[in-house]
């Protein structure tokens, strides 16, 4: 029974969303509280719900954080040099452009967190997709494919999790599965291509030339100045609810918050959904302190990478010293900290809707039940092919489940019965990997809800375009690890 209404709950949940009867977060809240409730066991609800809720307040609080160090390192003009180098390559080529998607994804992905990538790439990026009226969630659905791939880093989660829980070596899983990774990877960039293709035949022949949209309609009429050319000083959208200034070099922090204010929008222009652009002249840039910013960003992730603090930490530490050393008026602070409120407030609120879900569905014993009939589902004559049978079920499950329950829950059962048919537990983990591409776009994964915030894109949308996508490429991978004998 409880197989059934895991099952039944998670489909409900992704039909509400994906037809838009419900917004995510109600959908996240309401539905596993009445599921819990049929199942009988409402008397607990509160019980899951904090549970779920304290393990993922790290996530939330890592977020958190995260959205105000890199916004602050947005507004400085940290990224304004990448993001003119993409500029220069995309040009006003909608192929050049879904393919530096990938590429910029792919690189910034290297840090091992979703969230980072999702904001740095949609923040460079997402003006240039509204100029070119280039669909959005091309953009969402290669970020997250991309981020995917390259999340299988041992410093990236799941491999290391993969290790843990079996009590494997994190270089020994990961290393064998390169070759098919970069299958992967360059499965990417031909989705990105074809999906290029697609969007430049529909759009044409456009040119960043002129200062203003050079596809616009009399319906559609747009006068902001989103893009000045590729190379004509940092452009890129904010993303992240930013009002920026635009009054001259903005080395004086004093007088920050109130040319903000005395500007309204920081001289900006709204269109009809509130596009956000950053202004090269913009009071907030920190041009002095350029090497000092990029030298903080690379101590954060090289950090990060080696693990030398719990990330929520490292990412609170980095904020605060951001923050401090770039604004030291408390003044400027507070008007850095609530420009990017509004996108704090919505990731956070998605992590703890989310809690409620995970909750439920771990602490009822569904997550388990279901697990139990996928396994003992498993014909025998498949048992020596585990690792191949692993690989497929990782694809639905880390889509249908946090990488927490997968892993600690899911994986070590498929190693028990891949040992019972001479199966090492290093290929079960390896295996384990394939599904990664698919699981980023997971409603269980609070970074997603960073990319569609940010990208201005209904996760209903990123979902109904993503997940086939997604998948392919996670098929891909499995395919490759078969070809190269690695599964």
């Amino acid at each position: 029974m409880l197989t059934i209404l895991g099952f039944v709950m998670i489909a409900t949940f992704l039909v509400l969303i994906m037809m838009k009867k419900m917004s995510p977060m109600a959908a996240l809240v309401l539905i596993p509280a009445l599921f819990c409730i049929l199942v009988g066991q409402g008397a607990h609800l509160g019980d899951y719900v904090l549970k779920g809720i304290g393990d993922l307040a790290p996530t939330a609080a890592m977020l958190m954080f995260a959205i105000i160090y890199f916004g602050v390192m947005i507004d400085v003009g940290l990224f304004d040099p990448i993001v003119r180098g993409i500029l220069k390559f995309c040009k006003a080529d909608p192929v050049r452009v879904v393919v530096g998607t990938a590429l910029l994804a792919a690189i910034v992905s290297l840090d091992g967190d979703g969230s980072t990538t999702f904001m740095i790439t949609v923040s460079a990026l997402y003006p240039l997709y509204k100029r070119l009226k280039m669909s959005l969630v091309v953009m969402t659905g290669v970020a997250a494919t991309a981020n995917g791939v390259m999340n299988t880093l041992p410093w990236g989660g799941p491999t290391a999790r993969a290790a843990t829980a079996l009590k494997l070596d994190a270089g020994d899983i990961f290393v064998p599965m390169i070759p098919a990774l970069a299958v992967g990877l360059v499965a990417v960039f031909a989705l990105a291509y074809v999906l290029g293709r697609r969007e430049r035949k529909r759009l044409g022949v456009l040119t960043l030339g002129d200062t203003r949209l050079v596809t616009e309609t009399a319906d559609e009429k747009e006068t902001e100045q989103v893009l000045v050319g590729a190379g004509a000083g940092g452009t890129g959208g904010t993303g992240t609810g930013a009002r920026l200034g635009a009054g001259g070099a903005g080395t004086d922090a004093d007088t920050d918050a109130d040319r903000d204010a005395a500007t309204g929008a920081g001289g900006r222009a709204d269109d009809d959904d509130g596009l956000q652009v950053l202004d090269p002249e913009r009071a907030t840039l920190r041009p002095k302190l350029y090497w000092f910013n990029a030298a903080l960003t690379l101590a954060l992730l090289t950090l990060l990478i080696l693990q030398v603090m719990p990330i929520p930490v490292l990412f609170l530490l980095g904020a605060a010293l951001a923050l401090t050393v770039n604004f030291p008026h408390m003044k400027d602070q507070k008007a850095r900290v609530a420009a990017h409120a509004e996108n704090v407030l919505n990731v956070s609120g998605m992590v703890f809707a989310a809690a409620v879900f995970t909750g439920v569905l771990t602490g009822t014993g569904m997550v388990e039940h279901m697990a139990r009939w996928l396994v003992s589902g498993i014909p025998d004559a498949l048992g020596p092919h585990m690792g191949l049978v692993t690989g497929i079920l990782s694809i639905p499950l880390t889509y249908f489940m946090s990488n927490d329950g997968f892993y600690f829950g899911i994986v070590p059962i498929l190693a028990e019965a891949g040992a019972a048919h001479g199966v090492a537990p290093i290929e079960i983990a390896r295996a384990s990997l394939v599904g990664q591409a698919l699981h980023m776009s997971s409603p269980l994964v609070p970074a997603v809800y960073v990319l569609v915030g940010m990208a201005k894109v209904e996760f209903g949308d990123h979902t109904k375009f993503t997940v086939k996508w997604a998948a392919l490429t996670s098929l891909v991978v499995l395919c490759a690890g078969v070809l190269f004998g690695i599964l």
